[in-house]
């Protein structure tokens, strides 16, 4: 792929280089998207900034941006050869404001927002967390794209338009039929809104997007739990009519629930920790398991579902960290994250080896970290033996 003179691009491997302690802790690690923050406003920007960043290890790469006026704004990521990022899109609080797949095109990443003034970071992780090399553009919408994006868009086999929808009801109902049945919604707000919109049947791969009353796209979303959609507007939408449309990648015959209610920032949160996102506080709002120091190795047996369980795990003096999730029968698939006292993510894994099991092996310094595991899958709730060993250097 040839970038333009315009941009600017640099090659970094994903890692926290930089220590920000933006977007409720995501933007730990972010770079600028611009080189520096007065280069990064996109809405006084000449051209699109541009990044090339290679991913490794599953840990995401983070782009920084900023806006000192609202403006409509184009998020894209692809990837070199078979990469197939994802990204996802933080506003200054830490609130997903969207999160895409595959709307570029070709496994390319895009997201068309109208965003109010702020601080955002955006996140691109490997679907599978396999190594990766992807470009990151984010420009307005007017600029040029990075991607071809998708002919009709995410939910290109829901027939009709939204002239054809049929009328949703109130907030915080959920209305179930197939793209067969029907492909578009219609809501009215009557006040202005912020807005949490969920697809889940993940035998369907659902996807979704939002329109507003000119049929103008504001988000769409393919993967974002799963193979569940969701899209999350944390900045409210105005007062008037809208249209979401639902698509599906797998079976267009299945049944689709699809929900939409105001956003509930509280909800959120809790979901970003139960999809192991985010490091839970350790105030007791959250269930954590303290595991104790961890002097060379211990061992625990656990049953776990698709919500993240937590612990936390003391390291006395600079060490290599090795945890494995091993299912217990082969009938699982576990994954583990890890992060430090600060909500840093430092490691992430699902598949280790020709398994299905998880291990992360990194360097860590002295203090307290936490780990998440969990199943990967709906349906999944089997046992799992988490091991945990620690070595130094020899003297």
């Amino acid at each position: 792929m040839k970038m333009s003179l315009t941009c600017i691009a640099a090659l970094m491997i994903a890692s926290p280089a930089l220590a920000q302690d933006l977007c409720g802790g995501s933007g730990a690690g972010g770079q600028w998207i611009g080189g520096t923050e007065d280069a990064s406003d996109i809405s006084t920007a000449d051209a699109h900034r541009e990044q090339l960043a290679l991913v490794l290890g599953g840990t995401p790469y983070v782009g920084l941006f900023s806006l000192s006026a609202p403006t409509p704004v184009r998020i894209e990521a692809a990837g070199r050869g078979a990469g197939d990022p994802l990204i996802e899109i933080f506003d200054a609080n830490g609130g997903i404001v969207a999160s895409d797949d595959d709307s570029g095109g070709g496994g390319a990443a895009r997201s068309e927002l109208d965003l109010p003034i702020g601080t955002y970071c955006v996140t691109m992780k490997s679907y599978e967390d396999a190594p990766m090399s992807a470009f990151m553009r984010i420009g307005r919408q007017d600029q040029d794209a990075l991607t071809p994006g998708t002919t009709g868009g995410p939910t290109s086999n829901a027939t009709g338009s939204c002239a054809d929808a049929r009328p949703f009801g109130d907030l915080g109902t959920t209305q179930s039929a197939s793209v067969e049945e029907n492909g578009f919604w219609s809501f009215t707000l009557d006040t202005p809104t912020a807005l949490t919109i969920a697809a889940t049947n993940e035998d369907a791969d659902p996807t979704i997007a939002l329109f507003d009353g000119t049929e103008t796209e504001i988000a769409s979303n393919d993967d974002h739990d799963g193979l569940n959609a969701r899209i999350e507007r944390s900045a409210p939408l105005p007062a008037g009519d809208y249209c979401v449309s639902v698509g599906a990648i797998n079976d267009s015959s299945l049944p689709i629930d699809l929900t939409i209610d105001a956003y509930d920032p509280v909800a959120a949160l809790a979901a970003l920790y139960a999809r192991g996102e985010a490091s839970p506080p350790l105030d007791g709002s959250v269930d954590v398991i303290d595991l104790g120091s961890l002097q060379a190795r211990m061992r625990k047996d656990l049953q776990l579902g698709p919500d993240t369980s937590w612990f936390t795990v003391d390291i006395p003096e600079s060490s290599l960290l090795l945890i494995e999730a091993v299912s217990a029968g082969g009938d699982g698939d576990p994954w583990l994250v890890v992060f430090d006292d600060l909500g840093r993510q430092i490691a992430v894994n699902d598949d280790a080896g020709n398994s299905l099991n998880s291990m992360i092996t990194t360097r860590v310094q002295a203090g307290q970290y936490v780990v998440g595991a969990k199943q990967v899958g709906d349906s999944v709730q089997g046992f799992v033996r988490l091991v945990l060993e620690r070595y130094v250097p020899a003297e």
